[in-house]
């Protein structure tokens, strides 16, 4: 099997980004099947890569790895079994990994033909749209009405959480923990704001909602908020947990991991029946392994509603290869808003 000579940030310790990462030469096979390789132009950042550096993402390759999961480029190789007819094309691909290098293999039916939109709204279309895409319209569809409270609102794929809740005719409580977070969510669309830094977040939700309660809750947090997001929740109401960077805090190791564990407490199938309430875990590493075809098309409507101006992909930042540990740890700052990218 012929071997291409690429590039990539390994991630080959735990650490700061630029303890973690290193600039690596290394050698990449030919696509096979249905794969295709990718001549990557830019790749995206994700919480999760930070959770990876931390030791704490489980389901991040042993070391030394290639992390990521979106990239832009042009298709240069395909397997015997890909569409033929993508060769040379300008693509938004998932990767179950290895984003972080100059070249890419992925199968064919995760990517999406683009023409020449800006690379860094594409990539957040190929991971926080299609999140945001699959929680909102496919898994438990927003409906015009319901009240929905997204955390992380000012991120990747609470930005597009807003904008998907209110194209459906739903109200939005925007969480957030910084002050200049407030304006850029009301600009989304958001029809309230809670900053958890400046009053805690349930008891001001209870006060907007004057003694109704929510109908949906986007939360990548867990921890101490999945309580607070069940108790707010009302009849018919859904909890959607797609993340826990509340764990990506702690400093004490196993005893954080299990504090985290403890403010989530358990749940009973039958406590959650008696009360009509619904929790659903989302995780889309899972659906590309098990349900491809259910991310091709989450990964297309999103591209849809992009073209149709429905949505609005905010950029946090483009950083140039020379600035990627500049990328990370702004990421990891928490003060960001919006997607996050780098180019080669």
């Amino acid at each position: 099997m012929n071997k291409i000579n690429s590039q990539a940030f390994f991630l080959h310790k735990k650490g700061t980004s630029e303890e973690a990462f290193e600039l690596r030469d290394f050698q990449i096979n030919t696509p096979v099947n249905q794969e295709v390789l990718i001549e990557v132009e830019s790749f995206g950042l994700n919480y999760a890569d930070v959770m990876a550096r931390r030791g704490l993402y489980k389901e991040a390759p042993a070391f030394p790895c290639v992390v990521g999961y979106e990239v832009v480029g042009k298709i240069i190789q395909l397997g015997t079994e890909a569409d033929q007819s993508l060769l040379g094309k300008r693509v938004m691909a998932f990767c179950r990994f290895g984003g972080y290098s100059k070249h890419v293999i992925t199968n064919d039916f995760a990517t999406v033909v683009v023409s020449d939109q800006p690379a860094s709204e594409l990539l957040a279309l190929c991971t926080q749209a299609v999140t945001a895409y699959y929680m909102a319209i496919y898994l438990t569809p927003v409906h015009k009405g319901d009240k929905v409270l997204i955390h992380a609102a000012a991120g990747g794929v609470g930005s597009l959480l807003i904008q998907m809740a209110k194209s459906r005719g739903a109200i939005v409580i925007a969480k957030v923990g910084r002050k200049e977070k407030e304006e850029f969510v009301r600009n989304l669309g958001a029809d309230y704001v809670v900053n958890y830094n400046d009053e805690e977040y349930k008891a001001k939700t209870l006060e907007l909602l004057k003694g109704e309660r929510i109908d949906v809750s986007f939360n990548p947090v867990a921890g101490s908020t999945y309580k607070k997001d069940f108790e707010l929740m009302g009849s018919g109401g859904r909890l959607i947990l797609f993340g826990a960077s509340e764990i990506s805090s702690g400093k004490w190791g196993i005893f954080s991991k299990l504090n985290f564990v403890r403010k989530m407490g358990l749940i009973l199938p039958v406590g959650l029946m008696m009360r009509s309430k619904n929790v659903l875990g989302v995780n889309m590493l899972k659906i590309a392994d098990n349900r491809p075809n259910v991310l091709t098309f989450c990964l297309s409507e999103s591209f849809k509603m992009y073209k149709d101006e429905i949505i609005k992909p905010q950029v946090g930042g483009a950083y140039e290869k020379d600035e990627f540990h500049k990328a990370h740890n702004a990421l990891e700052s928490g003060k960001t808003t919006g997607k996050l990218s780098v180019n080669w």
